[in-house]
């Protein structure tokens, strides 16, 4: 309801934001006088530049409203989870939050993205399928309510949960009908992955696992195995102008879709999944250290590889140290980061000051992982805590 612009439906009720890379050509419209800027929206056409920003696109800003909302929910919950301070104080924000967006009648979203990322111009002015992108930070919402629930919050009522499950069900029907919803569904790159991300995080919602495994094994036997080359590389993100990011951001797409799968089926070997040149998440990130952001400029994105480090040092093992060593060097204040708390193994030895990396496995890392949760005083939500967390990286 916060934007000062009001989507082509005349209801601020309905989700809006403007393609970033699309700029204006106004040089043909025959105009006598300066045009106004909805003047400019509406009759100059529109061609993309890829990776530049039109700085005007945030003059509606749902996309970074969502974004916003996604942290608070997510950071609130595991506050409470973590008996943090005043804990009723966050478990009320929580709520607060997530009814703001979703439930409550004065400011809850029309469940559908059809105005998301909208291409301006005269030839219309419709959402574009890579606005679906816009809500991929919904497995940290999903993350939140199921640390709600696992936690037996009281305000988190039954009622509440119920509305939520109701928007959520309609929401996922549009995802998976709706026109430019499929065109997102079929991008090749990380669009596509992120997709999955969401669809998958909805049916863990609405306690769907079986279907939320569907959605993830999908991924894995379609999208997946094109993504990754033998080397490492992932070509489509490569040719982008920005290509650290853009590894870095489908890395924590493909991340966030192997810990979908294995909490829906903990029996799942998704991490052991190749692509069509035997490549795996592990070998995507080890390409991705080798390549310094410094390379195209692009300094200011060195961190979004970092959660990617420990969540693959976390699955993987780190029997040589390599990851360890890599965010020391580079980021030496890492284990202060919350990533850390859901990407062990090393965050109980490097609390105590013990930087030595043994042989790493994944029962090492629950075995850590319970540890850990029970040094700082967690209670049983921690569970879905450690087990379910998806990072993500900047916006788009």
């Amino acid at each position: 309801m916060n934007k000062s612009v009001t989507p082509p439906s005349g209801n601020k009720h309905d989700y809006m934001s403007w393609a970033p890379y699309w700029w204006p050509n106004c040089s043909g419209v025959g105009n006598t006088t300066a045009l106004t800027p909805q003047q400019i929206w509406t009759t100059c056409p529109y061609a993309t530049r890829d990776g530049q920003f039109n700085p005007d696109v945030r003059l509606v800003n749902n996309v970074g409203d969502f974004q916003d909302f996604s942290e608070a929910v997510f950071y609130n919950t595991i506050a409470w989870a973590l008996n943090t301070g005043d804990k009723a104080v966050y478990e009320a924000n929580a709520v607060r939050f997530i009814r703001t967006w979703f439930l409550d009648d004065a400011t809850r979203m029309t469940p559908n993205l059809i105005y998301a990322q909208m291409q301006r111009g005269p030839d219309g002015q419709m959402g574009s399928h890579t606005g679906i992108l816009d809500l991929k930070a919904m497995a940290k919402v999903t993350t939140g309510i199921l640390v709600l629930r696992k936690g037996k919050s009281t305000l988190w009522t039954t009622e509440l949960d119920n509305q939520m499950v109701s928007w959520a069900r309609e929401y996922t029907s549009w995802l998976e009908t709706a026109e430019i919803a499929l065109e997102e569904r079929n991008a090749k790159n990380n669009h596509g992955t992120f997709y999955f991300n969401q669809l998958a995080s909805l049916k863990i919602l609405v306690d769907d696992l079986p279907g939320a495994k569907l959605v993830t094994n999908t991924y894995f036997d379609t999208l997946y195995k094109a993504q990754i080359a033998a080397n490492g590389e992932q070509p489509l993100e490569a040719a982008r102008t920005r290509p650290y990011h853009y590894r870095s951001y489908n890395l924590a797409a493909m991340i966030t879709n192997a810990r979908l799968e294995k909490y829906a089926d903990p029996s799942s070997n998704v991490w052991a999944k190749v692509t069509n040149e035997g490549a795996t998440i592990k070998t995507a990130l080890d390409f991705a250290m080798t390549i310094p952001a410094s390379v195209q400029g692009e300094q200011n994105y060195v961190r979004e590889l970092y959660p990617n480090i420990a969540a693959v040092a976390s699955v993987y093992g780190d029997t040589d140290g390599k990851y360890l060593n890599f965010l020391k060097n580079a980021y030496p204040s890492f284990m202060a980061e919350p990533f850390i708390f859901w990407n062990q193994p090393w965050a109980l030895n490097e609390i105590s000051g013990d930087g030595t990396v043994g042989a790493q496995t994944n029962t090492n890392t629950t075995k850590n992982s319970k540890a850990l949760s029970n040094k700082i005083g967690t209670f049983s939500a921690s569970a879905a805590l450690l087990s379910f967390i998806g990072h993500f990286v900047a916006t788009l």
